[in-house]
């Protein structure tokens, strides 16, 4: 049965990819397929790598496609607090479903009152990977609590597999003219980082702990933040209630 749903799905995607713009990618359309056959309300997919020197306990890559704005707004405020249901699928290779996300406060205090403010009601998150090999995850909401049906489920997770096989080809270069979106759109989180690293002659945890308290703080998207630093309009000083919001470094 399972076999049998998995064909289906292929056959959808395929046939969904023939009738996309040459353009669009692959996850692209797998993301927007998500959408449609699971009936939710947005769906993004990242790709995850440690940026903690390595040791796999601080996952940060990016976004890699997402639907509309409030999945997208979804996958940077995780980045921002460093916590949520896409970074709880990549530690625990499992999938996180959340079917009311007004009663997670406690699990994730700094991820769930700004997801509610955004719009999202329930999230679902199931990791992309090979065996022990995590890659990412695809991450799915609803703008209403509901739970997945289990054919639902089961479905989402053969959606994930296709989609981790879709990441894999492009690492591995055999895809045609499709690897742009596999370019890191988060890449200004990691160069800023690099430069508070500097600044303030710290780690790169702890540079990315400022850039993501500041961000948190004044309510802006980790990535216009990280912007912000590259084009050298926000400088980091020793305590941080002296981080400089506008002044040129």
């Amino acid at each position: 049965m399972s076999q049998d749903r998995r064909t289906v799905l292929l056959s959808r995607l395929e046939s969904s990819l023939d009738a996309a713009e040459e353009t669009a990618s692959r996850m692209s359309v797998l993301c927007a397929l998500a959408v449609e056959h699971l009936a939710v309300s947005g769906a993004g997919a990242t790709v995850l790598a440690s940026l903690a020197d390595g040791d796999g306990q601080d996952p940060s890559r990016g976004l890699v496609h997402a639907t509309n704005e409030i999945s997208t707004g979804l996958e940077d405020l995780q980045l921002t607090v460093g916590e949520g249901p896409c970074l709880d699928a990549f530690a625990t290779g499992g999938p996180v479903l959340i079917a009311d996300l007004a009663e997670s406060r406690t699990r994730w205090p700094g991820f769930t009152p700004g997801a509610l403010s955004l719009g999202a009601a329930a999230v679902f998150s199931f990791p992309l990977h090979i065996g022990a090999a995590r890659l990412g995850s695809l991450d799915l909401y609803h703008d209403r609590p509901g739970r997945m049906s289990d054919i639902q489920i089961s479905d989402a997770l053969i959606l994930a597999d296709l989609a981790t096989h879709a990441v894999v080809t492009e690492l591995e270069g055999h895809a045609s003219g499709d690897a742009g979106w596999l370019a890191d759109p988060h890449a200004e989180i990691h160069q800023a980082t690099g430069m508070i690293q500097a600044q303030l002659n710290t780690t790169t945890e702890n540079a990315l702990l400022r850039l993501r308290a500041h961000a948190y703080t004044y309510s802006l998207p980790l990535l216009d933040v990280a912007r912000r630093v590259t084009e050298r309009q926000l400088r980091f000083t020793d305590e941080p209630d002296d981080d400089q919001q506008g002044t040129p470094a």
